[in-house]
């Protein structure tokens, strides 16, 4: 039998800063893997040939080096190996016409692009920033704090002393916003909007979705201060880091152990049991990296948890679904505007308008018509991921039903039980195919393989992406926050006294940061 004063079920991102955080500080620590492999979302592999690394799930870094984690563990992991790269093009977008915008990692010159397409939009853009600038410490000290807290008390006090009662009413009142009004409010044109808008959807929201304006806006302050870096040589440089240090400080990783319940005694967790039978003693505490889901309709025993939780669980909602299409190429893309090779992550887009058409069209179990295309280039970064003169697509789409219902365009026909099966993957991924080869000039000539993976096969490939959804969980603000995961609990707390839940359904919801790895490991180091 295995005995450490923590067991960490799953090994993502933050599984990884938990355990290293704890590690230093002097516990013992097992992290547990059902896959052969560390790293959660983070996988780099050689799945379409062989010298293409492709990531096969997350693909860039803004989050991970902007988050407080890395702030205090960074020295370490780039002592240990990690590398990364990054340049001055993080993001932009391009019009089925061709028409494009790039958002680059200089402000005055972001502000030049948008006055240029609109006098006045730049301005306000500018005047957007400022003020997210200027109630920085209150909108990343929510979402990036434990909320049940009395820090948070304390900054809530703070501002409203700052902005007065009145001024903190407004402050929420325009966190509400969502992205259509910030976007039809402040911008002029078309693709200063089709720029921005589809970034909402990597916070697992859409632009009609209340809150939306404020996670916009975040994300694009990000993005301008950190670009869209990527590890060298592979993304998972950064898992095998990690896993050098968490050992370094006498902390073991183990893969493919299944962990099929968690054993409570006196409503404290005394051990976790593998689905082969191992058993890992927990001297300490049990930290979860899974679903809600998973928590408290598989790992728990029933016993231990109040009927509240139970039905809350139940109730639990997750997202729209993902399909992810990996390129290999034969020579680097040729985009009909030249400046876009240089571009690490973009959206192929008609606009804010398609995005949300999209959108509702796949929360209505719907095969959009047209796709918000996102697409990563990381060998604009690091020629290290393919063969010389070879290239590599990352390509995402988030607007895709977990259930099929129908097409729109009534072409591909759906199975009567709506799951998806490798024909519906393909078809459908030749539409996207055929969307971006408007743009790209030489994409059907120079594609050398393609591996698709529907949301039904990103479920298989992690547990943590049921229905393939790819952020554990809708976001909406009534499962964010304060009530991510369940209104019934407070932070990272269970029924039982020292089990643990982090990962994307927890506080502070998706992303590669770590955030809620890091809190649960600060809340018990002190």
């Amino acid at each position: 039998m295995h005995s450490s004063d923590y067991i960490i079920i799953g090994s993502g991102m933050n599984s990884l800063v938990c355990a290293a955080l704890l590690a230093k500080a002097g516990y013992s620590v097992i992290v547990l893997e059902r896959n052969d492999h560390f790293g959660g979302c983070i996988k780099t592999e050689e799945i379409s040939l062989p010298g293409f690394k492709h990531e096969v799930f997350s693909a860039v870094h803004p989050l991970v080096v902007s988050s407080p984690a890395y702030a205090e563990l960074g020295e370490d992991l780039h002592r240990l190996g990690l590398e990364y790269c990054n340049n001055d093009s993080p993001t932009g977008v391009v019009l089925p016409n061709g028409d494009s915008l790039v958002l680059q990692r200089d402000r005055q010159k972001n502000i030049d692009a948008m006055n240029e397409l609109s006098p006045g939009d730049g301005d306000r853009y500018q005047a957007a920033m400022q003020d997210l600038e200027h109630k920085a410490e209150l909108v990343f000290g929510l979402l990036g704090s434990s909320l049940w807290s009395f820090a948070t008390v304390k900054l809530l006090l703070k501002y409203t002393w700052k902005l007065g009662l009145q001024g903190i009413l407004n402050f929420a009142a325009d966190a509400m916003a969502n992205t259509r009004s910030w976007l039809e409010r402040d911008f002029k044109s078309p693709l200063s909007r089709a720029m921005l808008a589809p970034w909402v959807l990597h916070a697992g929201l859409g632009p009609e979705s209340s809150f939306s304006g404020l996670m916009n806006q975040v994300m694009a302050f990000s993005i301008e201060q950190t670009g869209n870096p990527v590890v060298k040589g592979g993304n998972q440089g950064i898992v095998d880091a990690y896993k050098a240090l968490i050992e370094e400080n006498g902390g073991k990783l183990i893969a493919q152990q299944d962990i099929s319940e968690i054993i409570v005694e006196n409503n404290k967790a005394t051990a976790v049991i593998s689905k082969d039978g191992t058993r890992f003693a927990a001297n300490k505490g049990v930290i979860a990296n899974v679903t809600p889901t998973a928590l408290y309709g598989q790992l728990l025993p029933q016993a231990s948890i109040p009927t509240e939780v139970k039905q809350q669980a139940k109730d639990y909602r997750y997202g729209r679904g993902m399909m992810m299409i990996h390129i290999a190429m034969d020579e680097p893309a040729q985009w009909q505007d030249p400046q876009i090779k240089d571009v690490v992550m973009l959206h192929v887009t008609p606009g804010l308008d398609a995005v949300s058409k999209a959108v509702t069209e796949a929360d209505c179990g719907l095969l959009p018509d047209k796709s918000t295309i996102v697409v990563c280039q990381p060998v604009a970064l690091d020629q290290s991921r393919a063969p010389d003169g070879k290239w590599i697509l990352w390509i995402q789409l988030q607007e895709i039903p977990q259930l099929i219902k129908g097409d729109v365009r009534a072409e591909i026909e759906c199975p009567a039980d709506g799951q998806w099966n490798e024909d519906i993957r393909e078809t459908y991924a030749d539409r996207v195919i055929e969307q971006l080869s408007e743009n790209i000039l030489n994409l059907k000539s120079a594609t050398l393989k393609r591996v698709v993976y529907s949301p039904k096969d990103l479920e298989n490939a992690n547990i943590n992406l049921l229905h393939g959804d790819a952020y554990s969980g809708v976001c909406s603000l009534d499962q964010f926050l304060f009530w991510r995961p369940l209104k019934a609990l407070k932070n990272h707390q269970t029924p039982v006294s020292n089990v643990y839940h982090i990962g994307a359904s927890t506080h502070p919801g998706p992303g590669l940061g770590g955030g809620s790895g890091y809190l649960v490991a600060k809340s018990i180091t002190g």
